[in-house]
């Protein structure tokens, strides 16, 4: 499935990241999953063999701007990352769910996202 425009209003300032680039279609990807909600597809710089990206189609920069209107949006995300790693193999070995916040916490994208990461053993601590 290739990237659609992105439908309906909400991607101001987010529509100049690649995420966003990636949503109005300006930029492509292969996508693994797509609902109205998130898009899932695979990383163009994988950290594991395995390295999907989930997103949500409207505009939230990480969980820290969450309020309560956005309990049902992150299940669901977090719900893709379970079926888009069982399709990709990973639920015998495991894998890892990951989301940063900030630039401490390692987040170089200003719009929510979570990595879902196996095909190898991860190590604790990440980095």
């Amino acid at each position: 499935m290739e990237a659609p425009a992105c439908a309906g209003p909400g991607l101001s300032a987010m529509a100049e990241t690649v995420f966003g680039r990636i949503l109005k279609g300006e930029l492509p990807a292969k996508f693994v999953h797509e609902d109205e909600t998130c898009v899932a597809f695979h990383d163009v710089a994988p950290k594991a063999p395995v390295h999907i990206l989930v997103i949500p189609r409207r505009e939230l920069t990480s969980v820290a701007a969450m309020g309560v209107k956005e309990r049902a949006l992150v299940g669901h995300l977090l719900w893709v990352c379970a079926k888009v790693a069982k399709e990709a193999g990973l639920e015998a070995g495991g894998y890892r769910i990951v989301t940063n916040v900030g630039a401490d916490g390692g987040q170089t994208v200003k719009h929510l996202h979570f990595h879902v990461l196996g095909g190898r053993r991860l190590t604790w601590p990440p980095g």
